[in-house]
């Protein structure tokens, strides 16, 4: 089991990125797609993700409990957190309380990712610019940011995307060298 976070901001080359990681790593990936559509725009917006994927993936549509679905032995792409937080704090029409909504969704990712499997992970870095003007932006704000860091603990990398380049931030942990007897 590996797992590869790939953050960054709105339009930034995030899904592309990862799309190509995980055509690189399986010819046939599958995309957990998290969203919920809300809107005329915001459902065109998946069509176009779905256009640029071909018939190499099987794709899955789950909102809120990916571990529902066994992905074991393939390359998931799971695309995106935030939309999949976003689904947990605002499920039931009602904003949730962070705290239980972020227990909720770390239990759900570990119970995902505890199969063998490669999992490559979108979110955004929605922290990054400033702090928003109302409680519920905070709120959400900070859960995200606390989901994103407990993801980002347990991966094994993490790439930063700016402008369409793609930084590493974090690599797998170096191999200790084996010790030789005396």
């Amino acid at each position: 089991m590996s797992i590869c976070l790939i953050t960054g901001g709105q339009r930034s080359g995030k899904s592309q990125y990862a799309e190509k990681l995980a055509l690189s790593l399986s010819p046939n990936p599958v995309y957990m797609a998290t969203a919920h559509v809300w809107d005329e725009e915001f459902h065109e917006r998946v069509l176009r993700h779905q256009q640029r994927r071909g018939p190499e993936w099987t794709n899955i549509e789950e909102e809120r409990w990916l571990s529902r679905h066994d992905v074991r032995g393939r390359v998931v792409l799971v695309d995106c957190l935030t939309l999949w937080a976003t689904n947990f704090f605002f499920a039931d029409g009602a904003e949730a309380d962070v705290d239980s909504a972020l227990d909720e969704l770390k239990t759900e990712f570990d119970r995902f990712t505890a199969q063998d499997a490669t999992f490559i992970v979108v979110t955004n870095e929605i922290g990054s610019g400033g702090t928003p003007v109302n409680d519920v932006q905070r709120r959400f704000t900070d859960l995200l940011g606390w989901l994103n860091q407990y993801v980002a603990q347990k991966a094994d990398e993490v790439v930063l995307m700016v402008s369409g380049i793609a930084v590493k931030v974090k690599t797998h942990p170096p191999t200790p060298p084996v010790r030789e007897g005396r």
